[in-house]
């Protein structure tokens, strides 16, 4: 399981979550910062950073938050 960045982050990108992470598995994309599920380590820094709450784990996900999950693994062209 990762962590994943939901759509308060859309529009948001405040950046502190990619400058906290361990890992450097946080990086920005057009409209939101994505992290790579194959990285993360599920450390959690980046969830206590998050201004707009907009970072969830995986498995705390709604049916409707699965999309981010599926842009997300699209943006590191992960399987």
């Amino acid at each position: 399981m990762s962590f994943v960045i939901l759509s308060p982050c859309i529009g948001e990108k405040a950046g502190e979550c990619a400058e906290v992470c361990p890992v450097d598995c946080i990086e920005e994309g057009d409209d939101q910062y994505f992290i790579n599920p194959d990285i993360c380590i599920d450390c959690g820094a980046c969830q206590g950073v998050c201004p707009v709450d907009a970072i969830v784990e995986e498995y705390e996900m709604s049916k409707e938050d699965e999309p981010f999950l599926k842009k997300a693994e699209a943006f590191f062209g992960v399987e």
